[in-house]
């Protein structure tokens, strides 16, 4: 099925953003609303939610619209692959990692996310991979944000496992026994890649 109308969406609001973060003018302010009043309605004849729900997304979002960021960690045990359950997601796995927050590094990020979600401690060895989560020959389901995916290899320190609020069990798991994912944050084939990275560390960083 054509996702056409999610990108189109997304354009549309980042051109009202950008709009409204640099505008002045009275009636340019009103045409920009009007083109992110049209977003939502694109948003909501494809979904369940109302309009007034992505108005309300888009107010939180303020300055020039970029992609956001999210981290995930590779984190490989004797050719294992650790993974997490999502709590919010009906227990589907998927790697740990989360949104970049503002003033981190990507790479302390991901860390910081292995830390809280599974109580082990790693180290960021090598970028893998940098995708863009909106590209049809990813496999993502629609998402109303462009999320740039950044995967690391990391090295497991120590720790003992924990859950958090956001995640349950975490275990690593053969390439061959992988559970059923979390596909908006993580597709089989973007593990199976990681699997390869892992076996061929001096891969080059994939990207797009």
């Amino acid at each position: 099925m054509s996702e056409r109308w999610l990108e189109w969406a997304q354009k549309l609001q980042a051109i009202a953003q950008n709009g409204l973060t640099y505008s002045e003018n009275p009636f340019d302010i009103d045409r920009y609303q009007q083109i992110q009043a049209l977003a939502a309605e694109i948003l909501s004849a494809h979904t369940d939610a109302d309009p007034g729900y992505f108005l309300d997304l888009f107010a939180q979002e303020t300055g020039y619209a970029t992609p956001k960021v999210d981290v995930r960690a590779a984190v490989f045990q004797a050719d294992q692959i650790l993974l997490v359950q999502e709590r919010l997601d009906g227990g589907r796995w998927t790697l740990p990692g989360g949104w970049v927050d503002v003033g981190e590094s990507p790479s302390v990020a991901v860390e910081r996310e292995v830390w809280e979600e599974t109580g082990y401690e790693v180290k960021a060895l090598k970028l893998a991979a940098l995708y863009d989560r909106s590209h049809p020959r990813h496999g993502h389901p629609p998402f109303i944000h462009h999320t740039y995916k950044v995967f690391f290899l990391c090295d497991l320190w120590g720790g003992t496992p924990t859950e958090s609020y956001e995640t349950g069990k975490s275990a690593f798991f053969k390439e061959s026994e992988i559970p059923e994912l979390s596909l908006t944050r993580v597709v089989p084939s973007q593990i199976a890649r990681l699997f390869e990275h892992h076996r061929h560390p001096d891969w080059p960083t994939d990207f797009d």
